[in-house]
């Protein structure tokens, strides 16, 4: 990965000057709507039908009410892949060595135009729709607290709709949609791209759940690389009581390890960040442990990321000197920052200015007040206004703590995201709150907002050649400057088991609230 070309110093200083000035702010960037024209309007004409507009409602409603976890999203999965088959769509299952991914495809030849699908759900944040407290649907379980149940019946719709102006117009083609499995531990989109399952594609188009619809930061780079890693610690098991000085303590190691990360913070660049969880420490205390191990998600720049790996592997090593026990650790993932394309960017946000903010119920905006005021923020209701589209900030080295393996497809062909609305401002990603305001009629509303307008930016990169091209000659650029390295050792698969004694203990429970289609 090409080093980023600029003065650490300079960036520190100016960083400084922008947080001792307050929030960093952007220039505004004003453009047209999007133009309308026949073959566009059958498609919102398409998703404006009322059952259409139902079907991929309850279809999100469903998928919300499963609330899967990562590589355990089997019904969410089903319930989508099956959908696009019998609309037409070639449906390869089971892709990337991973039961819950897929790609689904519709025509032939070039323009190549994807969708991209989430479906994986969040632990510990069941909680029941529409209701502006916290109250759990099944107290402990999972629940869908960042949007991901409305990407694959958006993405769906928006193929859909595509696949029938192609139809009637005689538009050649293909559309794909890639059914991408637990985007939350960022796992799916690394193997999918070292599968070749993204090559040939022209662009790329996807939606997230929010309360914003439209707007965006012209290119530029995003959010932290991010390496999800398992170390694991063996030792000798023995009596805590009689004999202790005969064991070797692996959970001693654990604690040793993330003692020594939690002092080597100090010395990491700020715009890193460094989380574990414990996920095996023994089962009683009168046992010593002779096998434990932690999970680390490990970020940063690309610039930073490989050597702040390495302290943190050091940190592992010593602990299991100072402990006399083994140390080994797995690769579940490893990621990129974000690399954005301003073309593609600016195509959908203006085709979000042609389709417009939903118009919001009494209903919708007085859950919206009751939920900010729980959470005690301004009861503004629901949004009104599109999103801003913004300039990139080339001076700005701090650019999010959080990560997507998103960013891996980014780096092999040009992605552009439009914000579904639907959720309340002021809510909580990750929270009861999101989860809460993540279900029913706001969101179907959102939904069918966000498929018009990726449908409407795939026609336009598939019928105006003009535009693609200055989609592709971006990326062309971007390309050159970094050239696609994955951080991932040859050998690593994906971690299937990842989440499978979670689902097991929690989809019983579960069962009984599932929502139909």
């Amino acid at each position: 990965m090409k080093v980023l070309k600029k003065s650490i110093l300079c960036c520190v200083v100016a960083t400084i000057l922008a947080l001792s000035l307050g929030a960093v702010t952007f220039a505004a960037v004003e453009v047209p709507p999007a133009e309308m024209y026949a073959e566009k309007q059958m498609i919102f004409d398409y998703l404006d039908q009322p059952q259409i507009f139902e079907r991929y409602g309850k279809m999100s409603d469903a998928i919300w009410s499963y609330a899967e976890l990562g590589l355990r999203e089997f019904k969410s999965s089903k319930l989508v892949a099956d959908n696009l088959e019998k609309e037409g769509f070639k449906v390869e299952r089971g892709v990337a060595g991973m039961p819950t991914a897929f790609v689904a495809s519709y025509g032939s030849g070039k323009p190549m135009i994807g969708f991209i699908a989430e479906y994986d759900a969040l632990p510990m944040l069941s909680q029941k729709g529409r209701v502006p407290y916290k109250e759990g649907l099944v107290e402990g379980a999972p629940g869908h607290g960042c949007g991901h149940n409305q990407q694959g019946p958006a993405s769906s719709a928006a193929a859909i709709a595509v696949k029938q102006v192609m139809d009637k117009y005689g538009i050649r083609g293909t559309v794909k949609v890639f059914g991408c499995p637990s985007e939350e531990t960022v796992i799916s989109r690394p193997y999918m791209v070292r599968a070749g399952l993204f090559n040939g594609m022209d662009a790329v188009l996807k939606t997230h759940g929010g309360s914003s619809f439209g707007g965006g930061t012209l290119g530029g780079i995003s959010g932290n690389a991010l390496w999800s890693v398992v170390f694991t610690f063996k030792g000798k098991t023995g009596h805590s009581a009689s004999s202790p000085w005969k064991a070797r303590s692996a959970l001693d190691a654990v604690d040793i390890m993330n003692v020594s990360t939690n002092f080597l913070r100090e010395h990491l660049f700020y715009s890193y960040r460094l989380h574990y969880v414990i996920t095996k420490g023994g089962e009683a205390p009168n046992v010593v442990p002779d096998n434990a191990a932690v999970w680390y998600f490990v970020r940063n720049s690309d610039d930073l990321i490989e050597s702040d790996f390495a302290r943190v592997v050091k940190c592992a090593e010593g602990a299991a000197i100072a402990t006399e026990t083994e140390m080994s650790y797995r690769i579940l993932t490893a990621i990129h920052q974000s690399h954005n394309n301003a073309a593609i960017i600016e195509i959908g946000h203006r085709n979000t200015m042609l389709v417009g903010m939903p118009e919001w119920s009494d209903e919708e905006q007085a859950f919206a007040k009751a939920l900010q005021k729980e959470l005690g923020k301004p009861e503004i209701g629901m949004p009104t206004e599109l999103g801003t589209l913004r300039e990139w900030d080339p001076d700005r080295l701090f650019v999010g703590g959080g990560s997507t393996d998103l960013a891996e497809v980014k780096l092999v062909v040009p992605l552009g995201d439009i914000r579904t609305p639907g959720t309340v401002p002021g809510d909580e990603g990750h929270h009861w709150s999101r989860t809460a305001g993540g279900f029913g009629s706001a969101n179907w509303k959102g939904i069918n907002a966000a498929a018009k307008a990726m449908a409407a930016t795939a026609l336009d990169l598939m019928t105006m050649p003009e535009e693609l091209k200055k989609v592709q000659d971006e990326f062309a650029i971007q390309a050159e400057e970094y050239p696609y390295s994955s951080y991932m050792p040859a050998d690593a698969v994906p971690p299937l088991e990842m989440n499978e004694d979670l689902m097991g203990k929690w989809r019983p429970k579960m069962e009984a609230t599932y929502l139909e289609p």
